[in-house]
């Protein structure tokens, strides 16, 4: 058994445990039950929940979570807007979002898959200073999707 501080008290039976327990006003707590003698730890219970669960909520606060964004672009797109969706796209990645350029085929568009990957090429080789190709275009039913994450 161990008391609050950490110190070892000896291998007591458990009616001078628990009783130790109640004298302390505290929780006896079995912390490795596959020992032989099993141990038992002396503990407030419920603070040593709820800071378990404080450090968790803090642990999730620190996480890092990337945000996705999305471009959407047709074969047909003009020169311009096309333009208009790269400079958008440079400021998703200068913030550190990730970056999902979806090209939707509509109709006979889907026949000419070449025309999209030309497409998705032009754009990667315009961001390249500031993005990494992290998924190739891959073609997914009607659409092409290629995901372009910020450089480190």
């Amino acid at each position: 058994m161990i008391d609050e501080k950490g110190q070892q008290l000896g291998v007591l039976s458990i009616q001078e445990a628990l009783s130790i327990a109640t004298e302390r006003d505290t929780d006896l707590v079995e912390v490795a039950p596959n020992a032989n003698p099993p141990v038992c730890r002396l503990m407030d219970y419920g603070k040593f929940l709820y800071e378990a669960q404080k450090r968790e909520r803090d642990a999730r606060k620190s996480q890092a979570k990337v945000e996705i964004k999305e471009i959407r672009l047709r074969p047909k797109t003009g020169d311009h807007d096309i333009s208009y969706k790269l400079k958008q796209a440079r400021g998703f990645l200068e913030k550190g979002a990730k970056v999902k350029v979806r090209l939707r085929f509509r109709g006979r568009e889907v026949t000419h898959p070449e025309v999209a990957l030309e497409l998705l090429d032009h754009i990667a080789d315009q961001l390249q200073d500031i993005a990494v190709v992290e998924q190739r275009p891959a073609k997914e039913g009607m659409t092409m999707l290629m995901i372009l994450s910020p450089n480190k």
